[in-house]
């Protein structure tokens, strides 16, 4: 079944099942690479994209769930001013190290940052949750957060 999706704010349309996740929707279908894998079970992070605003886990939400929402990847960050805010703080930081999580990982913290200018530990530690890390880069991912804040995000 043929699906239009609003995708970082371009209509774009897919021919698939309409059991099949977003994610691999992004990555097959569309060419959309920033969006990873991880868990496939909606705990790991790594697959979170907006829709309508909101950090949602691709990997488990059906294409035919999005409906008219518009969804925004890391690929769409670059042209909102708070996911450029973000880049630029996770670059300044070195918060990457292997880089695999990291794109679900800005996604959160844009989601973080448009409801709450300026968030304490325990605000980015309640919208962070559940985004996992194998390389551990926490404390560098909280500091690129606040150095995003005081930049302007």
């Amino acid at each position: 079944m043929a699906y239009t999706i609003k995708l970082n704010g371009v209509q774009r349309t897919v021919d698939v099942d309409g059991d099949m996740p977003l994610l691999w929707v992004l990555r097959d279908e569309l060419d959309l690479k920033g969006s990873k894998f991880g868990c496939g079970i909606a705990l790991c992070g790594a697959c979170t994209v907006h829709v309508d605003g909101s950090p949602v886990r691709a990997c488990v939400m059906p294409v035919s769930a999005v409906g008219t929402a518009s969804v925004v990847t890391i690929e769409g960050m670059a042209s909102d001013p708070v996911g450029k805010k973000l880049q630029a703080a996770w670059m300044a930081l070195d918060v990457p190290q292997c880089g695999y999580c990291q794109a679900g990982q800005i996604m959160s913290a844009a989601a973080l940052l448009s409801q709450n200018r300026h968030p304490n530990d325990a605000d980015i530690d309640a919208a962070m949750a559940g985004n996992v890390c194998r390389c551990c880069t926490y404390t560098r991912i909280r500091a690129a957060i606040k150095l995003a804040v005081t930049e302007g995000a």
